[in-house]
């Protein structure tokens, strides 16, 4: 059996190059709603991140997940996105 290329994706806050499965998906659905994509596959145009603190908030402050997501993020946004990552953080531990 021949395995596939695994996909590779840049985390827009630290900028390193991981693999899809160990980062975390944004997403910004059609109808305009920030968060997080658990399943990877939600519709919309989406922003991966590593999934630590320091990543969500360089991205933030450098504004990255806002370019990356073709969408500039309300502070409002920017709260809820960080109490979902830190319930992520919290899952994780």
């Amino acid at each position: 059996m021949v395995e596939g290329r695994i996909p590779q994706r840049s985390c827009v806050g630290c900028r390193t190059r991981q693999e899809k499965n160990c980062l975390v998906r944004l997403v910004r659905s059609p109808d305009g709603r920030i968060y997080l994509d658990h399943s990877g596959r939600a519709p919309g145009r989406g922003a991966y991140l590593c999934p630590r603190q320091d990543c969500l908030e360089k991205a933030l402050k450098k504004g990255n997940l806002g370019r990356s997501l073709h969408s500039p993020l309300s502070l409002l946004q920017q709260e809820e996105i960080r109490k979902e990552f830190a319930r992520l953080e919290e899952r994780n531990t």
